[in-house]
């Protein structure tokens, strides 16, 4: 694995725990848990692009960063409406008038935690 690709997946599991730490509280932060999660997809795809020999594009879409990857390996199109469903998370509900539900922050464990699983395999990285 290139030196960078490392780096970008150190950032992504610290983002990954912070998010699974944080939604086991009784009373979870859920706006900073799918904002942590949301993080730590985006982090994950742009290893994957390092890795790659891809440009790492400054941006918060995950669906645009993971279309960069298709042609070079399509089963990423699965990911695409996980990724999508996190985007939102990026920006949107770190204003007051966003406030995510318990519903939507399992949601964004759960899809963190399918485009962690792919990507790490993509990396020949076993689960820790």
């Amino acid at each position: 694995m290139k030196r960078e690709t490392a780096k970008w997946v150190h950032k992504a599991e610290r983002d990954w725990e912070v998010a699974h730490i944080l939604a086991a509280e009784k009373l979870p932060p859920r706006d900073i848990v799918c904002f942590h999660c949301q993080q730590a997809a985006e982090k994950y795809v742009k290893a994957l692009l390092q890795e790659n020999g891809l440009v790492v594009p400054r941006t918060h879409q995950l669906d645009d960063l993971l279309v960069l990857l298709l042609p070079g390996d399509a089963t990423l199109a699965r990911l695409r409406r996980k990724a999508d469903s996190l985007t939102q998370y990026a920006v949107d509900y770190r204003y007051p008038e966003r406030i995510a539900s318990k519903r939507q922050m399992e949601a964004a464990v759960r899809h963190v935690d399918q485009i962690r699983l792919k990507c790490r395999g993509k990396l020949g990285l076993l689960l820790s």
